[in-house]
């Protein structure tokens, strides 16, 4: 039996499933958080999303292109980034460097620092 990708009715992540990061930007910015968490976003290219006040927990990122993206103010706690491109992602600064490499290299997935 084959695994079926976690979807979500939102607009917002049908944007970025859709691969339009300039639209959801647009209507992200008229927004005082969004809440994204367990979603798939495997595969997708996420670069230029603007992750401010993001809830990504518990979401899949496995082989997602994130490079050059702030991430710094997204909830992150259980999220997977299994092969993902992370070059020049700037992590909130609660997650330790051996807890994203762990991550990106094992697809485990995220826990903060106590």
């Amino acid at each position: 039996m084959a695994l079926k990708p976690l979807t979500h009715p939102d607009e917002l992540y049908q944007l970025l499933r859709e691969g339009d990061v300039t639209e959801f930007n647009l209507r992200k910015a008229q927004l005082d958080r969004v809440k994204l968490n367990d979603c798939d976003f495997r595969y997708l290219d996420l670069r230029g999303i603007d992750a401010q006040r993001v809830d990504f927990r518990n979401c899949y990122f496995h082989n997602t292109d994130l490079r050059g993206v702030d991430l710094s103010q997204t909830s992150l706690e259980g999220a997977s980034f299994n092969s993902a491109r992370i070059s020049g992602v700037l992590f909130p600064k609660d997650i330790g460097a051996q807890e994203i490499i762990l991550s990106v290299t094992h697809g485990t997935r995220v826990r903060y620092l106590k």
